[in-house]
């Protein structure tokens, strides 16, 4: 036996145990998984289509970074709160007062991702426009990844028109910001750096508290997702994570056990030699 073919068992049991994790949530579950490092790909249901809620506000902010390196608006630009802007749901503008506050575009992109704000979304929509946002992932080459509502409409919702993706799509956007193929390498720095803010998810509950992660989650009744990129020295990886038909607290668990699995596979890999052993990395001086 290779040492290929011992690395390749590894492998098996990893994703057997992954399909083990899945087939105990009673919801539609999918995910995907991509090495960095190898490109090596571990998917599982990853072309299903999924709602999904606030991971959506990805393609949102660059879209933002788009249309302001083509010099339509400046980031810095201020944009007052007014009572008409304001959506419920996750955020803190919702509660501030009517007209009384102003932010910069910037300002909204970030409480947009950190406290996945809906007002801060919506604003964000109404100024780069749905169209844009799904013309621009077209030229990406997504087809299932679509911006389709602004938060909270649930007229809209129940007209179907919804928010969606799939666990490859969103691994392949991820892995865009990720090499700097989005416009140039400081934008998409940038729109890393923002992902990167703090902030407790099902993904990051699964790592050690010192891995930086640069994520978005979003959940709605029975849905649950969450786009990441975990930087794992020496073998970072993309991991997307999706369900609907959920029940209960059940994805919230499974995420935290498939990004625990995937990190210790990972970790391994990190460490090993092509034969298996373990190696600990340099002290640093």
């Amino acid at each position: 036996m290779t040492h290929g073919e011992n690395l390749e068992l590894v492998r098996e049991k990893t994703e057997s145990h992954l399909r083990e994790i899945l087939g105990c949530t009673r919801g539609a579950m999918g995910l995907m998984a991509l090495d960095l490092t190898t490109g090596e790909k571990l998917g599982i249901n990853d072309h299903l289509v999924f709602p999904q809620a606030s991971a959506i506000k990805i393609p949102v902010l660059m879209e933002v970074y788009k249309q302001a390196s083509e010099g339509k608006f400046k980031l810095t630009d201020l944009r007052r709160i007014e009572k008409q802007d304001k959506a419920g749901g996750s955020g803190v503008l919702f509660e501030l007062g009517d007209g009384t506050v102003q932010m910069s575009l910037h300002d909204l992109c970030i409480l947009m991702i950190t406290v996945s704000d809906n007002t801060a979304m919506n604003m964000l929509i109404d100024l780069v426009g749905i169209a844009n946002v799904n013309q621009t992932l077209a030229s990406l080459g997504l087809k299932q990844t679509r911006l389709q509502r602004r938060m909270i409409d649930t007229a809209a919702s129940l007209r179907g028109e919804e928010n969606l993706s799939t666990p490859f799509e969103a691994a392949r956007i991820m892995e865009i910001l990720y090499k700097g193929e989005f416009i140039n390498r400081t934008i998409c720095d940038d729109i890393l750096s923002i992902l990167k803010k703090h902030k407790s998810t099902g993904i990051s509950s699964g790592l050690p508290a010192e891995i930086p992660i640069a994520s978005k989650p979003g959940g709605l009744a029975g849905v649950a997702t969450e786009w990441a990129i975990v930087f794992l020295p020496n073998r970072p990886y993309i991991l997307v994570i999706m369900e609907n038909y959920g029940i209960a607290q059940e994805a919230s668990q499974a995420m935290k056990d498939i990004s625990k699995t995937l990190y210790d596979y990972y970790f391994r890999l990190s460490r090993a030699t092509s034969h298996g052993i373990y190696i600990a990395p340099p002290s640093a001086t």
